[in-house]
This record gives C-alpha cells, structure tokens and sequence, in this order.
C-alpha cells in the first residue's frame, strides 16, 4: 500500500492495517499526570525493535511482553517501580517483563525525576494502563471462543476460561485485540491491594546486574561510530567571556582535531561562553586543554566572595526586610510581654553547597542532515530540548532527545546547561560528539543550593508552649528573584500553628547560578527551624518531644483558605513523630556524652521524624551512631526495596551535606575535587532503621522528603549529648569540645 493509499485510511481503518500487518498489540497512553489520573488509552501501530516507542506496553506474537521505562532514572528506582504498577494490572509475572528506556515522546506524557512526583503522578494511570491491555485482551480470547469476558480471566501472561479448561497466550491474541473498542478509563476496575501479587514485594532494580557487571547505561557510556571527544573551558568567574586564546597552539597538539570559542549567552543556566577542543579521545581532550590559555573578561562579579556575602546578609538582617510573606497576631507586642528568660533569639545559616554527582555532566550529540540528536543523563529532558530550541534555534521537530541513566541526579541535572553545550559543539563538527566535563568542572560550574541566614526569635508562654515566631530570612538570587529552593513558603511550618507569627524575605543579587537541590529549600529549612524549635522547648523547660507533639495538636488537615490551599496533616506527622520516638526509645536514658535528638518535615507530599543519636567525644569527635526514621507517604509502599535505598540513602546524603561547604573567592569557587569537598564515608555511615506508618492516602514518592529532617535531629541530639547549639553548617564550624 502507496503512502497515498494510508493517507485516505480513517484512524480505526489505519491501526487495522497497522496491527495485522505487525501482529502484536501495543497500547499508548495520553496520560494526563497534572489532572484526575484518569487514563485515556489508544492503540497505537507497533513499533520495530530499536525504533523510537510509541507506547507504555507491548506485546509481541511470541508472547514477550515489554513495558516502556518513560520517566528519567537517577537512582530513585522508577525504571523498576513504575513498570511494576503496569505489570500488576496487567497481569503477567515480573520475571516475564522486559523494560524498556524510551526517548523524549510526548506520547508518554510528562518525562522527568523531579519533586518526588513520579509515583504520585503515574500511581493510577498506570495501573489504568496496564488494567486496559488486559481487558482488550480476555476480550479478545473470549471472542474468539464465543463466550462472555466475564467467563474469563487473566493470570501469568494467559486468558483462562474456566469452564471449558481452555486458555491462550498473549501473544496469541494480541493482534485481535488490537482491533477491539478501547474501554473508556471509568469502565476499567482496578484491583484491590488484597490482589496484589508485584506491588509491594520487594524487587530488585532492573538495571542493577548490568550495573554490577560494568555494562554501559550512563550518558557517560554512550558510543556511535566515528565518535569525537570535546572538553568545554569557561571562565573561572560566572558570566565571564572570552577576549582571546592560544587556538592555534592548542590545535596543534597530539590528538586535537580543532578548537574554537563559543560565544554563548547570557543566561547562568544555559550556555555560558567559552573555549570548545575537539580530541580523538578524552584524553587528549583533557590534556590540550591543559595547554589552552585563555584570557577573559571576568565581567562584574569577579570580586564576589561568600565573606562579602556574609557580611551583606549580617547587614541585610539587621535592616528593613524587603518583603513580608505572613503576619498573623502581633509578634512584637507577644516578644515584648514575655520574660526574657522564656524568650531566644538566634541566627542560622548554612553555606551554597554543590550536587557533587559522581558521575560528571556529560552528553553526546550528533548534528546531522538538519536533526540534533542528544544522548543526556538528563531528568528534564523536554527541558534540554526547549534549551536547544532556543539557544540554537532549531526547530523543535528536528531535536530529539535519547535519555540515559545517570549516576546521580539530585536535582543537578533538571538543568540542561550540558546538553546546550554539547549541541552547540555539535553543531561545528561533522560528526557525533561526546562531551564530559571534569569532577572540577562539576564543582565549579555547578547551579548550586544557595547559601543564606535566619534572623530568628521566638518565645514560649508561662505553660511552655510556642507563642510567638519571627523570622527574618536573607536569601541570595538573581535578578531579585530568590534562587531555586530560596524561596521561603507563606506557609512553612510553623507557620498557622504560632498564634503570633511573622516571616520576611530579604534577596541579596549575587552572580552565583543556583538550581534546585535535593528537597530544595526544605533541606535546609527544617535544619533552622527544627533546632530553633529545640531552643524554644528547652526555654519552656519542655521536653522536646512533647513540646512538638504539643504544638501539632489535634487538628487535622490545616489548610490556607483562598490562594493558598497547601494542607498540612497533623494527625499523619503526629503519628510519624510518636512512632520514630517509640522505635528510639525516647526517654531512655544514655551515658554522658551520648545525646538522642528528634526533627521532623513535611515536604514533597511525605511525611517524616527522625530521631538520631549521637556520640560527642571529650575533644568534639562527633559520632552518628544511629538514625531511626519513620515516613508516612501514603497507603501503599510499591516496592520496599526501592523505598528502604532511597530512605537510608537520604539519611547518608543529608549527613553528608552536613559537612560540606563552598567559598567563594574572587567570584570563584575555590573548592575543586573530593579532597577539597568531601563526602561521607563508609566508616562514618550511621546505623539506619526506617519504618512505615501506612494511611489511607494516594502514594506519593520517596526521593526527597526523608532527608530534611537528617540535619536538625542530629544537631538537636548534639545539644543534649554537649549543651552546645549548632546554629550553622557545616558542623565543623561549630567546637564540639567539653569544657
């Protein structure tokens, strides 16, 4: 049949000619994750093996099923969770699956790990999805037997028919099925949780044999023939740009093939100028530009440094805030009337830190016959594509993305600012081009979490109980817009639980890009807020747990009535507070010197305490011996093992990042490697216990809001173990040593 011929096919007439001629079923989704997770599902024509895919399963005439891995992973497990909600429904043995990573398709709907919304998004409609497919199938085995669907069922990959003893594969009737009405999404029950045969068992990461074993998964894998190499040099100072450089010299040496300088744009975000070397390997790439000597423009930032940021925000917090976010009641006058032994105030601040990824920034990109394809361990990918679009104008239609696994993602890679660079290098080279950046690289031209300080004071009332909160927040951004995770909520707790509260905003300009950190803002909110609220209890003379518990009360969801509809759930904190205490033994007593602390955090849909302990010894060696989290994220824990990793690696990450720390010299940063900036080792790693509060909630995700309680649990346990208050971080900036 001509191309002229399928033009005049109506659609229904098109996916008949399309699936006889292929004989498999696929089902493509049109998900709408941002609405009522309600799945509309169409059959789409099969693909061939290695095409781009259009759809979230299918099924070949031999009975392999394959279930489209469409959301970007970074180590939080969705290549293995969310093909499980399909596989569930779908009613086939996970042994018998095979996962499949697709690109950049508007078919599968939102494609990025962000925000801990990946299984709150895709929770239902995949299931739909997956419950979908199997009905068209027992349709199709019960139409060919003569006999209703509701005569059969579906078990391990078979339509059975009981009453006859009859039964036949998927892919014996996949073609068949293709041809049948879709259901409509309210018509497709789903199972209950009593049924579940995959959700909730613990499963091993599919990719996890090939990771062991070395084979090739990361951007920082990727090979095509006739592959060059390129190293990327930008200027030390952010936004600076290039006035000349040794090009001649450097493409005279060993391996280099060119060299030349991009002029870039000014956005800290995406392509910054600089120098590219196009090399036959990475190593030379590496080592000519060694040899390169380029002379910048530093541009107006190149005497920024975090002293000077300091002594600004010490200013700026003394000074008129520039806006305020929440008043409620009368703070000064409730400071004023309360003794001052009941009342404390406090400043807290925390530096700008780094992702540090262990795997570099690195894509791939290939400038051919008009298309710009990119291979990126992205977890934004329409976000590079958007970036290349307009960096480079190309049309959108000849951009098209491959996503890859990355080593590491933490929010670092919702930027896109390496895959603009290898697109634009790409587009001066007849010929595919890896790009990677070095661990200096990595740190010095991170989007960083931003630094920043709270003016705090608070008081409690003559029974002990919080009365009165007042935070004068200075934060750093660009453009007097506060950096990502900058940005203090109206709303944050305790606001709405302190009948006297006020919280203001100060944004110091730096030139310094910033992006999005794991639990951003929250991961260095609850450290501030969760030790100021320790001070406060021991100002009432209260016990810190009860202090807490006090203050959620028993109010249930706390809501902000009109542009503000954030609900904030004190019975599911109460019960994950009560139930990290119960598991640490709260109140039991510890020998001197060894202290227990307890925080807590709502944020990204989860709910989270922690309790830590901890060992300070006589010269300020301090000891995290034990952490015991309790989360409540819902009614329904998809994959326990996946849960426990991305839980026990929050504490550990957010242990780490307790001590890390940047400055800022001369508009640089001068931390350079892991000897500079370390990360926590294995002998360091406390003992993690992580327990689930289940409550009749929709599942939400796991990456993120078990971490921002890490910090302020363990400073708040290094006060009871010393009497000393860690009011910044890193915690080395604090003496830990017996008096």
């Amino acid at each position: 049949m001509s191309a002229t011929d399928l033009s005049s096919l109506g659609r229904r007439e098109f996916l008949r000619f399309s699936m006889l001629g292929g004989g498999g079923l696929v089902l493509a989704t049109q998900i709408d994750f941002f609405g009522d997770a309600q799945a509309a599902v169409s059959v789409a024509a099969p693909h061939t093996e290695g095409a781009a895919l259009n759809a979230f399963v299918r099924i070949a005439p031999d009975g392999t099923v394959s279930i489209a891995a469409h959301t970007p992973e970074c180590g939080q497990g969705v290549r293995t969770s969310l093909p499980m909600l399909v596989a569930e429904e779908l009613e086939v043995d996970w042994e018998a699956i095979r996962v499949d990573v697709v690109p950049l398709d508007p078919a599968y709907g939102a494609q990025f790990a962000g925000g801990s919304t990946a299984m709150p998004r895709c929770y239902t409609p995949l299931r739909q999805m997956g419950a979908t497919a199997r009905l068209m199938l027992v349709g199709a085995a019960a139409a060919r037997w003569g006999v209703p669907p509701s005569d059969c069922r579906a078990s391990s990959g078979r339509v059975l028919h009981a009453a006859s003893g009859r039964s036949l594969a998927y892919g014996e009737v996949a073609s068949e099925a293709a041809l049948r009405p879709v259901p409509a999404a309210k018509d497709v029950p789903l199972k209950p949780a009593s049924e579940f045969k995959i959700i909730g068992r613990r499963i091993s990461g599919v990719d996890n044999a090939a990771i062991v074993t070395g084979k090739p998964l990361f951007g920082i894998d990727q090979k095509l023939p006739g592959m060059v190499y390129a190293a990327y040099e930008k200027c030390p100072v952010f936004g600076g740009r290039v006035l000349s450089a040794n090009l001649a010299e450097v493409k005279a040496l060993p391996g280099v093939r060119d060299a030349f300088v991009i002029e870039g744009t000014s956005n800290l975000l995406g392509l910054m100028p600089g120098v590219a070397i196009i090399a036959d390997s990475t190593w030379s790439a590496f080592s000519a530009r060694r040899k390169l000597r380029v002379k910048w423009d530093e541009g107006r930032h190149a005497n920024d440094s975090w002293a000077g940021f300091l002594e600004q925000s010490t200013a700026a917090g003394a000074a008129k805030p520039g806006q305020t976010l929440r008043r409620d009641g009368e703070v000064a006058t409730a400071l004023a009337a309360t003794p001052a032994a009941r009342r404390v105030e406090a400043v807290y601040s925390y530096p700008f830190i780094s992702h540090a990824n262990l795997e570099p920034q690195n894509c791939t990109a290939w400038f051919h016959d008009g298309l710009m394809e990119v291979w990126a361990p992205s977890q934004r990918p329409s976000g590079g594509h958007d970036l290349i679009h307009e960096t480079l104008g190309l049309p959108k239609d000849r951009i098209r993305v491959h996503i890859t696994r990355m080593g590491g993602g933490f929010g670092r890679r919702l930027s896109s600012d390496f895959m603009v660079e290898a697109a634009a290098i790409a587009q001066r080279v007849n010929a595919p081009v890896k790009l990677t950046w070095t661990r200096e690289d990595d740190l010095q031209h991170d989007h960083y979490r931003p630094g920043g300080m709270h003016f705090l004071k608070g008081a409690v009332d003559e029974k002990g109980a919080l009365a009165a909160w007042h935070n004068h927040f200075v934060t750093f951004g660009n453009q007097g817009r506060p950096g990502s995770g900058g940005s203090l909520s109206p709303d944050e707790f305790p606001a709405r639980f302190v009948p006297n509260y006020l919280a203001e905003m100060t944004v110091l300009n730096c030139g310094i890009p910033m992006g999005p950190w794991r639990a951003p803002g929250s991961c260095v909110f609850s450290f501030v807020f969760q030790s100021f609220m320790d001070e406060l209890a021991h100002a009432g003379g209260r016990d810190p747990l009860q202090f807490r518990l006090d203050l959620l009360g028993d109010r249930g969801m706390v809501t902000t009535p009109g542009e503000r509809p954030n609900g904030y759930d004190t019975a599911r904190m109460r019960g994950v507070v009560t139930l990290a205490a119960e598991k640490a033994g709260w109140g039991t007593p510890l020998p001197k010197g060894r202290g227990r602390g307890i925080a807590f955090h709502f944020s990204h849909r989860g709910y989270f305490a922690n309790v830590a302990e901890v060992t300070v010894s006589p010269d300020g060696v301090l000891k995290v011996d034990r952490v015991v989290i309790a989360g409540d994220v819902g009614s329904q824990i998809v994959n326990p093992s996946g849960a426990d990793n991305q839980v026990e690696g929050s504490v550990l990450d957010g242990l780490s990042a307790a001590y890390q720390e940047l400055d800022i010299e001369r508009g640089r940063i001068v931390q350079s490697n892991f000897h500079e900036y370390s990360l926590l080792r294995i002998t360091d790693a406390p003992r993690v216990e992580v327990h689930y509060r289940l409550t009749d909630n929709p599942p939400t995700g796991l990456g993120e809001p078990a971490l921002p309680p890490v910090a302020p649990a363990i400073a708040n346990a290094v006060f009871a173990a010393t009497g000393k208050r860690i009011r910044s971080l890193p915690f080395s900036r604090t003496d830990l040593r017996w008096s």
